[in-house]
């Protein structure tokens, strides 16, 4: 897992139409980047869902929200367009950035261990450093979490 207080690591992904998004886009403004298993899962779904109700509260704190996935393109685009989500999705099918910034790792569902994104959430500040980690995510009550650590 990335470490507070440490530069975030660059990165620059395709999001839903192909166009590439970096970490340096965003410079100046704080950068809620969140990753998640899988497009249209429940849990994935409720807190896409979240994250978009939020997206005031994030816009009043000068943040904006990514999320990245393994998921492809096509995928992200049928996710985004079903949820009216107004915020960017990433994909990173290789999960080299997913494991850059240790959201990558074993799992277990129901006994079975496998290897997959977990569930997190990064929040860097406008120099680009990472400014709070939530790792192992549980999606109740998360979204609140980060709108108050954005305002510490």
């Amino acid at each position: 897992m990335v470490q507070v207080g440490k530069k975030a690591p660059a990165f620059s992904l395709p999001n839903a139409e192909g166009k590439k998004v970096s970490l340096k886009d965003y410079a100046g403004n704080h950068v809620v980047l969140y990753f998640y298993p899988r497009d249209n899962t429940p849990g994935c779904t409720v807190e896409a869902q979240d994250f978009q109700r939020a997206l005031p509260e994030f816009k009043k704190r000068k943040a904006v929200v990514l999320g990245v996935s393994p998921d492809d393109g096509k995928s992200h685009c049928k996710f985004r367009d079903k949820f009216e989500l107004a915020f960017e999705l990433l994909s990173d099918p290789e999960h080299a950035i997913i494991e850059k910034y240790g959201a990558w790792g074993e799992k277990s569902l129901y006994g079975k261990k496998s290897m997959g994104v977990i569930r997190s959430t990064v929040i860097i500040d406008p120099s680009g450093n990472v400014q709070k980690v939530f790792p192992k995510v549980r999606v109740a009550g998360h979204i609140d979490a980060v709108i108050e650590a954005l305002d510490e």
